[in-house]
């Protein structure tokens, strides 16, 4: 089958995709794009985050024949150019880049959450990111990242 989407607000085409195969294997495999990561493949860890016609999904469980026609954003689609978004840039700043596996799933859910919610709770962090897991524990680096992100995107 052929898949024809935008991605990261670039027209992209993918011929040749397995009915079965995952929007999240389309995206590294067939379109070079691997911010999003292949962890779980069951939706559990979250590291395959993506936007998908503005709605956070995880890659892994959509199918590719589902993005045809629809609009994905990335980690990649987040920066722009060559600079990185405010949610990017906060992770690296507060250091909560560990590893960098789950980084970019979290980095998306960041920016999910600071869309519908410009100044969250720790507790509102806290249930935003439940989604994505970080087997480096190091959640407190990853919650002043947000906070961060969230004072300097507050005062843009």
């Amino acid at each position: 089958m052929r898949i024809t989407c935008t991605v990261n607000g670039r027209p992209q085409v993918a011929d040749s995709v397995w009915a079965g195969e995952s929007l999240l294997y389309v995206l590294r495999e067939r379109l070079g794009l691997p911010g999003s990561k292949n962890a779980c493949e069951q939706g559990e860890c979250g590291s395959c985050s993506v936007y998908l016609d503005g709605t956070l999904v995880c890659a892994c469980l959509v199918l590719g024949g589902q993005a045809d026609g629809r609009e994905i954003v990335t980690v990649e689609g987040l920066s722009n150019g060559d600079s990185l978004h405010p949610v990017q840039q906060a992770f690296v700043e507060a250091g909560a880049v560990q590893c960098g596996f789950c980084t970019p799933g979290l980095v998306v859910a960041t920016h999910d959450l600071l869309r519908r919610v410009p100044r969250p709770s720790d507790a509102q962090i806290r249930e935003a990111l439940a989604g994505n897991i970080c087997r480096c524990t190091g959640y407190a680096k990853i919650i002043d990242a947000v906070h961060l992100a969230a004072g300097r995107m507050g005062a843009a």
